[in-house]
């Protein structure tokens, strides 16, 4: 069976009934953000990049590519998690929240296609 699609959503965005389980990805928790405006349903911090890696892109554009690289290589070290996210993944639909300014550069966005590729590629 094909996984579902993985949404992503900005934490500071509404939650929708059709979010789904929502799943925050960020190490920190979001400025100015109560839990319950969150809406989160699970906190999966050990799945955000690691402290030394956020500070070092600094959400720089030119880095993007080099976090992506950094930041994969990391997830490779996050097996228990990857499971926990796999499997709500296999009961219903999951919405990555992220708290970056930016859509397309932010580590969602990389964790996203990185599930897509191992669950193409097979991954346990």
């Amino acid at each position: 069976m094909k996984p579902r699609p993985i949404l992503l959503k900005r934490v500071y965005e509404a939650p929708a009934r059709q979010d789904g389980v929502r799943v925050l990805v960020d190490r920190l928790w979001p400025r100015g953000l109560t839990p319950q405006k969150a809406s989160a349903d699970l906190w999966l911090r050990e799945l955000a990049p690691s402290a030394g890696l956020r500070r070092w892109y600094g959400h720089d554009p030119r880095r993007w590519e080099e976090f992506r690289r950094r930041y994969r290589a990391e997830l490779e070290h996050a097996p228990h998690a990857l499971r926990t996210l796999r499997e709500l993944r296999r009961r219903g639909r999951v919405t990555l929240l992220f708290a970056a300014r930016s859509r397309e550069q932010n580590n969602a966005v990389v964790l996203r296609d990185f599930l897509d590729q191992k669950s193409q590629g097979g991954m346990r």
